[in-house]
């Protein structure tokens, strides 16, 4: 094998699933910066990634099989309770009950459910 100097030093991997002459780290690394993650913090509570109400449409499309809503609750309570201060004191802001309903939504919680957490985390 002869060095050529117009070809990298890298040598390219044929492997299964992978292209000819693609180094592996190019696959992972970011090309247009950090990822942004579909994340909010108050008082306002938008989407850090899409500018939407938070928790946003991206957010509410991932599955939530029993197993993932029982890590969400601990979370989203907490989240919820900020929310609620947060948001309830601001003009034209939503109610407590809708706050709940925004933030726990991958809970099927009746009316009076919802009454009844949004009191409690008051």
């Amino acid at each position: 094998m002869t060095a050529d100097p117009t070809r990298s030093p890298q040598p390219s991997y044929r492997g299964p699933g992978r292209a000819p002459n693609v180094v592996p780290e190019s696959r992972w690394r970011p090309r247009c910066g950090p990822p942004v993650g579909h994340t909010a913090a108050g008082p306002f509570w938008i989407c850090d990634a899409c500018g939407r109400d938070w928790p946003c449409p991206a957010l509410r499309a991932t599955p939530t099989d029993a197993a993932r809503r029982a890590t969400l609750i601990p979370e989203f309570s907490r989240i919820t309770r900020r929310a609620i201060r947060d948001l309830r004191g601001q003009p034209g802001g939503p109610d407590p009950v809708a706050i709940v309903r925004r933030f726990l939504w991958f809970l099927p919680l009746t009316d009076g459910e919802v009454r009844a957490v949004a009191l409690r985390l008051r």
